[in-house]
C-alpha cells in the first residue's frame, strides 16, 4: 500500500521535517517535537539560542 503525501512540520530543536505518523492522529496540532529526545532538550536549545544572540 502506497501513501499517499503526509502533513510535515519542522522541529524547532534539530530543525528537520517530520511527517505525520497514525499515533498522532488525535492530537497533529499539538504536536511540536519531532521525537523523545527533542522534547526534553527542549529548554537547552532555549538557552543556547537567547545565549547566542546580541
Amino acid at each position: 500500500m502506497k501513501k499517499g503525501p503526509l502533513p510535515t512540520k519542522i522541529c524547532p530543536v534539530c530543525n528537520r521535517p517530520f511527517e505525520w505518523r497514525k499515533k498522532w492522529r488525535n492530537c497533529w496540532q499539538e504536536v511540536v517535537y519531532c521525537s523523545e529526545k527533542c522534547r526534553r532538550s527542549r529548554k537547552r536549545h532555549a538557552e543556547l539560542v537567547s545565549a547566542s544572540k546580541p
